[in-house]
């Protein structure tokens, strides 16, 4: 069953804690792109914003949860019907700060949070496979968590080759992406 506050919200989580990421220039390029191609209301969570005050070995009892993260799961998560997570790799996989963070949502609402919900991947990487392993992580997780996962993903590779001074320059990138969204508001 469904959280009373569901709405057809689409959440964009740049999946990192590290400061002014490629990540999330990526996840703030897939805002504009959704946000272009539709009327849903579309939110961007970017994990380098969010409070920590929530980390401490309590977390996982329910009437011990903070309320900042309360405020980020109802805003973020309990109401969006769709979430695109712009994944970095770190260590093969995914941030541990994304891990971190959908293992404390899932103490409160749990079947609310993202089960028969849709999600779609961009992996982001310097290297050459675009994060695949660590999609292929999350994508575990949340399948685990009741979770549609588009199947096409969107590895975006040599990140570093793409940008410049906090843009993305790669007209190529740039039509992948905007298509990659399109398709997205289709599934």
């Amino acid at each position: 069953m469904q959280a009373e506050f569901f709405t057809n919200m689409i959440t964009v989580i740049s999946g990192t804690n590290r400061k002014e990421s490629e990540s999330l220039l990526f996840a703030r390029q897939m805002v504009a792109f959704l946000q272009a191609n539709t009327d849903e209301t579309v939110k961007l969570l970017p994990l380098e914003s969010i409070p920590h005050d929530w980390f401490h070995p309590d977390m996982y009892e329910k009437d011990q949860q903070s309320p900042s993260l309360s405020g980020l799961q109802d805003d973020f998560v309990l109401s969006a019907s769709k979430f695109l997570f712009v994944v970095p790799e770190y260590n093969g996989s995914i941030p541990g700060a994304l891990k971190l963070f959908l293992d404390a949502c899932s103490i409160r609402e749990y079947q609310s949070n993202f089960k028969g919900k849709k999600a779609a991947m961009v992996g982001v990487a310097t290297g050459r496979a675009g994060n695949l392993r660590g999609i292929d992580h999350l994508t575990a997780i949340l399948h685990h968590m009741g979770t549609l996962i588009m199947p096409a993903y969107l590895p975006i590779s040599r990140i570093g080759a793409l940008t410049e001074e906090g843009n993305i320059l790669d007209q190529d990138t740039l039509k992948v992406m905007e298509q990659f969204a399109i398709n997205f508001l289709a599934f």
